[in-house]
Formats: C-alpha cells, sequence, structure tokens
C-alpha cells in the first residue's frame, strides 16, 4: 500500500502491506482465522452462481468451509467449480435449479455470485430456508427490493454479507480514510467525489441460439423473455439496465458506498439528485430504452447529490477511480491501492493513531480481518457484518436515484429518505419498483 502525505511537498511514505496499516489504525496485526470455529467444526456451504466473481468468492469462503453443493444456470460453470481443487474437490453435487439445493438440510450458508437481477430473490429464498447468506455486489435491482431485503433479515434473523469486500480488504486504506474522517481529522466534510469510471458500449447484436447447458429462459428470470446473444449473459449483462445498472451500480456499490460511510449516512439519503451531464448509447421513451439489441446503460454521467445538512456527494465517470472527502482542515483521496492525505488529516497520524474503540465500531465490534473472514465470523456469533443490508441499501439507493434521473432524460429528483419515496413526481416513483415475469417475482 502507499501513503501519500504532504500536499504540495508530495512526500511519499511507503508503507509495507497491511501489517503497517493496521499500526496506524491503533490495531496490531492478527493471525488469520484466530477468531473462528475450530477446525472440525468448517460451516458446510453452497455455492449459487459459479461465474468468475462466485467462484473467486468460493476460492476465499472454502478456507473456512466445505462446498458440499453448487447451482448455476449454465452446466459448464458448475462442473468448472465442481472441479475445482478450492471448491467442489470433484465431491459437490450440481444443480441447475438453486431452489432444489437450498432444499437441502445439510447446507449451513450460500454464497450467491449470479448476475444482479437474481440477487434479491434467491437471497429472500435462501434465508426463508434457514441459510446465511453472501451476496455479491449490487445487492439489488430496484430500491423496492432493498426494502424487502430489509425486512426479510429482520424476519429471519439470518446474516446477510454483502460482497463490498472494500468495508474489509485492500490493505484496509478505505477504513482507514472513514475513520480518520470520524476522527474530526480533517474536519467536517463538505463534499465527497466518487470518480468511478464509464461504461461501454457495443454494436448491434444479432440473436443467437443459447449454448449447449445453458438455461437461457432461467437465466432472464424476472426480465422479459429476449432472444439470447452472448453480450447479453454471463459478465456483459451489467451493461444492461434489464439486469443491472451499469457504472453507477457496479462500481458505485462500492465508491458510492464508501462516500455515504464516511460521511455517516449509513442510514440515510441524499434529498435530491441532479444530472450535471450524462450520456446514454441509446435513446428512450418515458425511461426505458427504445432499442433493443444493444447496451443500454450510461456511457459517461456527472451527478450530484445533495443531503439534508448541505454535503453533497458527486458522482462522476472522468477522474481518476477512487473516492475524495474534501474537509475544512484537509483533504482524503482513496483508492485500492493508495490513500493520499494533506491538511489535518496527516498531523500525528503515528504518534496519535485512531482510536480502537473507533475501529471497532466502524466493524461493528469485530477484528480489522478480511471480508469473507468477517462473513463467517458473523456467522458463527450472530453479529453484524461489515458490509450490511440497512447501510448497503442507503448508498445502493443514491446510485439507483442516479439511473432513475438518466433514464427519465436527466430529470431532477426530490427524495424523501424517511418515507423513502420520489416527491413529486409520479412516473420516476414508479421506477422504486419494476414489472417482473410470473414465477421470478422477488417477494417476502
Amino acid at each position: 500500500m502507499l501513503v501519500r502525505t504532504g500536499g504540495d511537498r508530495r512526500e511519499f511514505l511507503k508503507v509495507a502491506a497491511s501489517g503497517a496499516t493496521l499500526a496506524v489504525l491503533g490495531e496490531a496485526p492478527r493471525a488469520a482465522g484466530a477468531a473462528f470455529r475450530a477446525k472440525n467444526d468448517r460451516p458446510r456451504l453452497a455455492l449459487i452462481g459459479a461465474g468468475g466473481q462466485g467462484s473467486g468468492d468460493a476460492r476465499g469462503a472454502s478456507r473456512f468451509g466445505d462446498f458440499v453443493a453448487i447451482a448455476d444456470v449454465d452446466r459448464s460453470h458448475a462442473e468448472r467449480a465442481r472441479d475445482d481443487d478450492h471448491i467442489g474437490k470433484k465431491k459437490a453435487e450440481i444443480y441447475g435449479d438453486y431452489r432444489k439445493l437450498l432444499e437441502r438440510d445439510d447446507v449451513d450458508a450460500v454464497i450467491i455470485g449470479t448476475p444482479d437481477h437474481w440477487h434479491t430473490k434467491i437471497c429472500i429464498d435462501a434465508m426463508k430456508a434457514g441459510k446465511d447468506v453472501y451476496c455479491e455486489k449490487p445487492l439489488t435491482l430496484t430500491i423496492d427490493e432493498g426494502k424487502i431485503l430489509r425486512d426479510v433479515v429482520a424476519d429471519t434473523k439470518k446474516i446477510l454479507q454483502v460482497g463490498t469486500q472494500q468495508r474489509s480488504d485492500h490493505n484496509k486504506v478505505f477504513l482507514m480514510a472513514v475513520a480518520l474522517i470520524r476522527a474530526g481529522r480533517i474536519g467536517k466534510v463538505r463534499k465527497v467525489t466518487a470518480a468511478i469510471g464509464g461504461g461501454p458500449s457495443c454494436e448491434p447484436q444479432a440473436p443467437e441460439t443459447p449454448p449447449p447447458g445453458l438455461d437461457w429462459d432461467f437465466w432472464l428470470g424476472q426480465a422479459p423473455k429476449v432472444d439470447y446473444t452472448p453480450k447479453r449473459c454471463h459478465a456483459e449483462f451489467r451493461w444492461w439496465y434489464e439486469y443491472s445498472g451499469g457504472k453507477l451500480t457496479d462500481w458505485g456499490a462500492h465508491h458510492v458506498d464508501v462516500a455515504h460511510w464516511g460521511l455517516d449516512k449509513e442510514d440515510d439519503g441524499p434529498t435530491s439528485i441532479e444530472i450535471e451531464r450524462a450520456e446514454l448509447p441509446v435513446a428512450y421513451k418515458d425511461g426505458w430504452p427504445a432499442v433493443a439489441d444493444r447496451y443500454n446503460t450510461a456511457l459517461t454521467f456527472q451527478i450530484k447529490a445533495t443531503f439534508a445538512d448541505g454535503a453533497t456527494l458527486i458522482i462522476r465517470d472522468d477522474t481518476e477511480n477512487g473516492v475524495t472527502f474534501e474537509g475544512e482542515h484537509g483533504r482524503i483521496f482513496v483508492t485500492r491501492d493508495r490513500i493520499d492525505l494533506s491538511g489535518g488529516a496527516v498531523a500525528g497520524l503515528y504518534r496519535d493513531p485512531v482510536p480502537e474503540a473507533l475501529l471497532r465500531e466502524l466493524r461493528h465490534g469485530k477484528p480489522l480481518d478480511g471480508h469473507m473472514e468477517n462473513f463467517i465470523a458473523c456467522c458463527a456469533d450472530r453479529g453484524k457484518p461489515a458490509s450490511d443490508v440497512w447501510s448497503h441499501h442507503r448508498a445502493l439507493t443514491t446510485c439507483h436515484l442516479s439511473n432513475i434521473a438518466i433514464r427519465l432524460g436527466n430529470r431532477k429528483l426530490t427524495w424523501d429518505p424517511k418515507k423513502e419515496r420520489i416527491i413529486g413526481d409520479d412516473q420516476a416513483d414508479g421506477f422504486l419498483s419494476r414489472p417482473q415475469r410470473a414465477g421470478f417475482e422477488a417477494r417476502a
């Protein structure tokens, strides 16, 4: 990790990995897994959605538990995960329908790595089946799905960890930034910028026959039934509003979350959303794409979200990826491999580390371990995970509102964060949910 300090002096302080970072934060490094259950009490796990991200999550989880089942609508994905020495170990049973997997009594927790439009329904079904859940981000396709998930977590008392790993991993630079802000090192923060990069475009796509082993109808789930094209499926799904939200929910789920975290807005939201500029790759009518054969999420954007206390969050595509906090007495820029400090954030950083009590509070009382470690620990002690449904829903609401405003012709939106409704605009308020195909509804 690189900590850069000193403003105009451009002084560089190279910090060797996370041990030094933890010393700055006020906590010594810990042995990985020290707080977890005994080796002979490993949880039994299942993977739902075995593509690249899901399998990566599963490899991390395999250090602490054993996979007994894998579900994917693409048989090739499931077979690859089953044969992975770190996941299925050639022993895990394969399912095409995740609901059959959830009927098993020998599954304690599930890892969900499906496309975004499936997250909410599978989370609901898994928690109602008595399973704890680690689900990839973004957790929801709509704002109302987040409200439903909050209710299900409260009703079932199951653990739901969201895969926004910046709250735990990446050398703890994001935790450092938030801790410094909460400790008042740069004074009151009035402006935050979350730079998340722009989205791609593609040429018109012709329909194709789905590959063998892929259940395309089941893959579509709640989304409208359309012909298969490779550009709609697997890693490409995130550039279609039918299944995701483009960069605003892909990277926004990370950096807008950090912005809310640093501003202490984990149970709050903006009061207005203004689109200062945005570009879509296709024409829209009444908030829906008028062209169906290519990517349709925003290419470029600059969005201003204003909170009731006057703080602003700028979400943009065109500056260095990362989050910038501007306070009365200093500035902090943080990205995955670096944190830049100036002004009050620098003063006494090593002589006066952030209080350990504050770090524990930011981590809901948990040690500064990795994200999957945090999930497994919460499954054992029933504690609140590092990335919980309540805080994630609030941050993602800002992302969803931004997309709604862009889709409706860069319309300014007035948001009531207490009632969680768009004020004075019935058409926009109607986008808090979406029509869902019969048989695939995400309901509490």
